[in-house]
């Protein structure tokens, strides 16, 4: 097997992640491209897959019943929202009460 490269769906187990790996091929009959979606369970040793990241899946050895790849590089860590701190809030609220209404005219 080669290679494949997809997005990390859960990382809930430990040292585990279940990747979504998307493939296309053209449908003789509708004449068409049609994305299949494939779910492959994988190793990751140091636990440092996240939801959403892209990662590049090895195929190994069955570690496990399910678990036939290995996670062999992260190409892109996924953006993780961050709610704003309460100084960041407070701050900005008094920022927002010391600047000059604007009169409307």
């Amino acid at each position: 097997m080669k290679p494949v490269v997809g997005v990390v769906v859960s990382n809930k187990m430990q040292k585990s992640v279940v990747v979504a790996v998307d493939r296309l091929f053209h449908h003789k009959l509708f004449n068409r491209y049609v994305k299949r979606t494939s779910k492959f369970m994988a190793h990751d040793e140091k636990d440092e897959c996240n939801i959403g990241d892209r990662v590049k899946l090895d195929p190994s050895r069955p570690l496990s019943k399910r678990k036939h790849w290995v996670v062999a590089d992260i190409l892109k860590k996924a953006r993780i929202y961050q709610p704003p701190s309460a100084e960041a809030i407070a701050q900005s609220k008094s920022n927002a009460a010391s600047s000059p209404a604007i009169p409307s005219s």
